[in-house]
């Protein structure tokens, strides 16, 4: 940072001066830990041959503290990729099955809002396409917050739902299957080329749940980028300026993210792995009958309380994920 010339470029030194920000909080919380787990260790040195259940309680409880903080610190740790510290946007879709996958859909947006609030992110509706009868057919959202993408990422994929259908009289056992994908926002220092040509735009009436994006002229804007047929879509704003500019964005980050997925793939095509999103292969399952269980299929954790996860309360299952990718598992 001392080097001659170093501001000239002001957005890449706003980006290392950061970054060596993140170091060094990184470093005070690694020397704060270490400082007291040796005070802790001389204090059970002096504690032992005494018979002092105050002193042993205050004890158990600062080791606690400890292996929160070196848990967090391995965590940090885990969110270190390219990507992991960008905000993101989240896209869900309803699968085969009606009226059952766009209401699973509906429940899986729900929880993943609770979530972003839970952690302080921001969570805004960029587009929304609403089920038939019930529920959501695809809605893409972005979340503004740091690691934001680093912890969803761990969401993609089939998401599976297994309940006593609230849609059939007969009262008969459904299941139900949603796909969830996360792209990293691109950063404007990143350069992703899109053609003119290679657009088609279209602007229509934008709708909304509950009616509030809904308004009378044409604002809402969808974007076919026509060599990888992926279309985009934005109608959260009133005007036709701003919507073409966020689904100009979100364009940019699937492109991003195909690209680094397709490097990916061609890594673990070296490795002998595979790794793919298809119907069949979910992620996870949130079994609502017979019994009531959400479990992980790629780290084996799970949790009872079925409620609290559609609640947002993602936390063990993110990080189950994230420690298991650190440690070289099957789904790095």
């Amino acid at each position: 940072m001392e080097k001659p010339g170093f501001w000239d470029k002001p957005q890449a030194a706003a980006e290392i001066q950061k970054e060596r920000a993140d170091l060094l909080d990184t470093v005070e919380i690694y020397t704060k830990t270490e400082k007291r787990l040796q005070d802790t260790i001389e204090l059970i040195e002096l504690a032992e041959g005494e018979q002092d259940q105050q002193m042993e309680e205050e004890l158990e409880a600062e080791i606690d503290g400890i292996a929160e903080s070196v848990r967090a610190m391995e965590l940090a740790r885990m969110l270190s990729g390219p990507n992991d510290q960008r905000s993101a946007f989240v896209s869900i879709n309803a699968g085969a099955g009606g009226t059952e996958s766009c209401d699973w859909a509906d429940m899986l947006l729900r929880m993943y809002l609770r979530y972003c609030e839970s952690r302080g992110w921001k969570a805004s509706i960029t587009d929304y396409l609403a089920g038939d009868e019930a529920g959501v057919k695809s809605v893409t959202f972005s979340v503004e917050g740091k690691a934001a993408y680093g912890y969803l990422r761990a969401e993609v994929g089939i998401h599976r739902l297994v309940r006593i259908s609230p849609f059939d009289a007969a009262k008969r056992r459904h299941t139900s299957f949603v796909s969830v994908f996360v792209y990293p926002e691109v950063e404007e220092d990143i350069e992703v080329e899109i053609r003119d040509e290679d657009l088609r735009i279209d602007t229509y009436r934008a709708s909304g749940a509950g009616g509030q994006h809904v308004n009378k002229t044409d604002s809402a804007v969808r974007l076919t980028h026509l060599p990888t047929n992926i279309v985009v879509a934005c109608q959260n704003e009133r005007s036709q300026h701003r919507n073409k500019a966020t689904a100009m964005k979100i364009l940019k980050s699937r492109l991003y993210d195909m690209e680094m997925e397709k490097r990916k793939a061609e890594e673990d095509a070296l490795h002998g792995q595979k790794k793919e999103i298809a119907w069949g292969s979910q992620i996870r399952s949130y079994v609502l009958q017979p019994y009531r269980m959400v479990k992980d299929h790629r780290t084996g954790f799970e949790t009872g309380n079925v409620d609290k996860v559609l609640d947002g309360s993602l936390d063990g299952f993110i990080e189950a994920y994230l420690i298991q990718e650190g440690a070289g598992g099957p789904e790095k």
